[in-house]
């Protein structure tokens, strides 16, 4: 031991002090496992939404710390997919001209999104319709069928006016998809009050916000299971939908916010403008 310390040069006492010192607790280990924990639940959240979940849960972090410790644990986000467009705009329905393209929104129900997806199942591929309130990104009205016939796109859109009150001005806007342009569709809103838009043709563009949902979609629900059949598929992605998607997810646009707690927030900032 005396020639080892001789060799080292360091003092008896310091030698000491060092071999009788324990290592002391990672000083991030409780922040890691907060990470971790949140990119487990949510694979495709970078960064920034990270940063405001664990903002949410009370951590006091900065974002150049966060992606500090997501790179030290390789939890940045991968590369998503892409995915097939399933529009049929080869028909001779009416289509409409594009309203949504110049609107500026200040609160929901002035513009509703509609698109279609398409899900595999182990044996066969099923077809999902969504309509999203384009002011708060909120999920409003879906359906889940075999086929993509035009009671598809009913179903949801019923389910989006059971759940919303519709007043004037209202625009509807969806891609050219012969489901969109048929007479049942198109009187629906109609009598409803609502305005029709369509995308023009060739431009996926002009309906990027839903085609973006649709991916966020594949890849946070219908990537990470293996539906049995379509009720287990329809059970599934309810939950994700209503509860997950709405009530959870937090998007950067809403200032980091779900869709719903967002639009609760409007609600009460409307409430107190009418107070004062």
């Amino acid at each position: 031991m005396e020639r080892m310390v001789e060799l080292g040069r360091v003092s008896r006492s310091g030698f000491y002090r060092f071999q009788n010192t324990e290592p002391g607790p990672e000083p991030d280990m409780d922040l890691r496992d907060a990470i971790q924990k949140i990119a487990v639940e949510w694979p495709s959240y970078g960064r920034p939404r990270i940063t405001a979940e664990l903002r949410r849960c009370g951590w006091e972090v900065n974002p150049k710390r966060v992606y500090r410790l997501m790179r030290a644990d390789n939890l940045l986000c991968v590369r998503k997919r892409k995915f097939v467009v399933t529009t049929d705009s080869s028909h001779t329905r009416r289509v409409y001209p594009n309203l949504a393209r110049d609107m500026i929104l200040t609160a929901t129900d002035q513009l509703w999104r509609a698109g279609i997806t398409y899900i595999r199942l182990r044996d066969e591929f099923v077809f999902l319709a969504v309509i999203l309130d384009a002011y708060s990104r909120r999920v409003i009205g879906w359906a889940l069928e075999r086929t993509m016939e035009d009671s598809l796109t009913l179903t949801a859109l019923r389910m989006a006016l059971s759940r919303r009150v519709v007043e004037a001005g209202l625009v509807h806007h969806s891609d050219r998809g012969s489901q969109y342009a048929s007479n049942d569709y198109t009187d629906l809103l109609k009598a409803n009050g609502i305005e029709i838009s369509m995308s023009r043709k060739g431009n996926p563009w002009d309906n990027a916000a839903c085609e973006s949902f649709m991916k966020t979609l594949k890849y946070e629900e219908v990537l990470r299971n293996e539906y049995r059949d379509l009720a287990d598929a329809r059970a599934s992605i309810r939950v994700f939908l209503e509860k997950v998607y709405n009530q959870k997810r937090l998007h950067s646009a809403l200032g980091y916010l779900p869709p719903a707690e967002f639009e609760a927030s409007q609600k009460d900032a409307a409430a107190r403008q009418l107070s004062l």
